[in-house]
């Protein structure tokens, strides 16, 4: 399986949306449906979660969700991380996530540890100040 996450940052902060069930807060992103691409599902779940439009702009980092994030998983999951620029949209509560706002590191909220980590959303911060990134992956 796969899973996008997007990384969208303002003023330094990093986006992030406050699921419906559970309460904890994770960055926008989901399961890659069958007929979409790793870019073109961040864009779609972006929609979907946050309400913004986004373009996709680089690949952050591949990671084996069983290294990464707990709790594991009995199958195999590839995480994507990709830094994404808005062009436009605006927040509304949904089925899947109640609020969405941005963070800075040191104030992160309490996240679904299954869909990112603290150490993850760094390495997003990273990448997002490093134009000569290199894609981490494992």
């Amino acid at each position: 399986k796969l899973d996008t996450r997007a990384a969208i940052f303002k003023e330094g902060k990093i986006l992030l949306v406050k699921e419906t069930l559970g309460g904890t807060w994770s960055m926008p992103g989901g399961w890659v449906d069958v007929d979409q691409s790793i870019a073109s599902n961040t864009i779609k779940e972006v929609k979907e979660e946050a309400g913004l439009d986004v373009i996709a702009d680089r690949l952050v980092a591949v990671l084996d969700r069983n290294r990464h994030n707990t709790p594991p998983y009995a199958h195999g999951i590839c995480k994507a991380f990709v830094l994404c620029s808005v062009t436009g949209g605006t927040f509304k509560p949904n089925l899947e996530t109640s609020e969405s706002g941005y963070f800075a590191l040191d104030e992160l909220p309490e996240l679904s540890l299954g869909k990112n980590t603290a150490a993850q959303i760094r390495l997003c911060y990273d990448a997002w100040l490093d134009e000569k990134w290199q894609v981490v992956f494992d």
